[in-house]
């Protein structure tokens, strides 16, 4: 079938603004739209810029927007976002970061932001055993936000973060959240200067478009709210004490 890649082109070292840039090719409907953008870069204009990596949705490298919706273009197939020969397909890079070149964002402030939760386990108690060992049950609890392959799709997608730039973003919520259910961990106190701001958990208004936009499905929503609850709690307990 062919179709037209409307491809968002930009150079901030020669572009003074954005621009469109129409490519008409061939392809299959189960081909994916980073076939189609791999094809225009080998054929048509080697200059164009995006990211990818193992191509599988794994590492998240190649998040973008394809029809205005956050995707992995790794994961989202022609036949899912065109239905008809001749048919259009707007990419464009992800909301809420600086473009660097085409569809390569800068996301440095995306990990500061992430790295500021401290997502890691945090525990200096001895261990009495080879390891710290956990039930399936408390596996589970924690077990969801362990998909994450950090794309930023759900920040991009995130329309906080439209009126509110410093607000700390799903991604970052969810892996706090991710450790602060696990029953290893003993961070909460430590992550909670940042969760427990004008900038952490509570300017989510559950929009849930970060829920939608994960490629991994994982229910950032909830985990947010989840983290809210749990800040909640730890202030009645404090008040009581």
């Amino acid at each position: 079938m062919k179709i037209i890649l409307n491809i968002q082109r930009f150079n901030p070292e020669t572009d003074a603004e954005p621009y469109v840039e129409k490519h008409e090719i061939e392809v299959e409907p189960t081909d994916r739209v980073l076939d189609a953008l791999i094809h225009v870069k080998e054929y048509r204009d080697g200059s164009l810029g995006f990211r990818k990596s193992c191509a599988h949705g794994v590492c998240g490298s190649d998040a973008m927007r394809i029809n205005g919706k956050d995707r992995l273009a790794c994961k989202t197939l022609v036949r899912d976002v065109a239905d008809a020969d001749g048919a259009e397909i707007e990419i464009k890079p992800l909301n809420h970061f600086t473009v660097l070149r085409d569809l390569i964002v800068d996301q440095t402030g995306f990990f500061e932001k992430y790295r500021s939760v401290k997502p890691f386990l945090i525990n200096d108690d001895p261990v009495t055993e080879k390891e710290r060992v956990q039930s399936p049950e408390q596996q589970k609890a924690f077990d969801d936000p362990t998909n994450c392959i950090l794309c930023s799709a759900c920040f991009s997608a995130c329309p906080v973060l439209y009126e509110n730039p410093d607000f700390l973003g799903p991604a970052a919520i969810a892996q706090a959240g991710r450790f602060n259910n696990d029953s290893r961990d003993k961070g909460f106190a430590e992550r909670l200067s940042v969760l427990d701001s004008p900038n952490g958990v509570w300017p989510c208004k559950n929009h849930f478009e970060c829920t939608r936009a994960c490629p991994r499905n994982i229910k950032i929503t909830k985990l947010i709210n989840r983290t809210k609850t749990r800040i909640k709690k730890h202030r009645g307990e404090k008040s009581e004490s």
